[in-house]
Formats: C-alpha cells, structure tokens, sequence
C-alpha cells in the first residue's frame, strides 16, 4: 500500500498538485487500497492484485482503484471502522464504485486541483 500510495503521490506532485488538495490525494488512495487489500480477497486462497490508475486531466487529477476480488459486501467481522468510503466521499469531488465483470470493485475519484496553468495535463 505505502508503494502506490507513494507512486500516485509522486505522479500528481509533478504533474504540480501541491497541499492540501496532495494529501486529499494521498489519503484517499491509502483509504481506497487499503479497502481493496483487506476486504476484495477474504475468503479466497490467495490474495489477488490491486490495480490503480492516476491522470490529470485539465484542472482535475483523477483516480481509479480497482481489484478483481469477491466485489462489495457486508462484512460482520470487518476488522476496519466502516469509515474508509465515508472519508473518501467525504475528500473526493466526485466518488463512483462499480462491479467489475469479473466480480471485483472499481472505485474512481476525482479531485478539483489548482489552477490549469499550474498543472502539467497527462
């Protein structure tokens, strides 16, 4: 998670996101990762990956998180708060989860950054 975490982190930092819409950024990743690793393979036999996918298109750096997991449900022994998508909601401007055709979870957000010529657009 720290790895990913950190890539997105230093993509957006250079396409020229700075604080505090960068920790927006980094904490909402870190939620959305660390959702996908304990909650997208329990009960399978071996864990699976996590994909996550960064660009910055014009004032707006956006971000999908998605894993090819068991996909969303209740989970009476989750050993997290319940306030990982809340706080992602919450931080995002734009927040959309969807099943994947194989069974996983897609998570995109977006986030309202700067100015566009403070921004390198990818």
């Amino acid at each position: 998670m720290p790895e990913l975490r950190g890539a997105v982190a230093a993509f957006v930092a250079d396409a020229g996101v700075r604080e505090p819409q960068l920790a927006a950024v980094k904490l909402a990743v870190s939620e959305a990762v660390t959702n996908a690793v304990m909650h997208a393979y329990v009960d399978l036999d071996e864990p699976g990956e996590v994909h996550v996918v960064t660009y910055v298109r014009g004032t707006t750096v956006h971000v999908t998180v998605s894993d090819d997991g068991v996909g969303m449900m209740p989970r009476l022994d989750s050993p997290g708060l319940g306030v990982g998508l809340p706080f992602i909601a919450d931080t995002a401007d734009t927040l959309d989860i969807d099943s994947t055709e194989g069974g996983g979870t897609e998570l995109r957000m977006s986030f309202r950054v700067g100015r566009a010529e403070d921004l390198r657009t990818t």
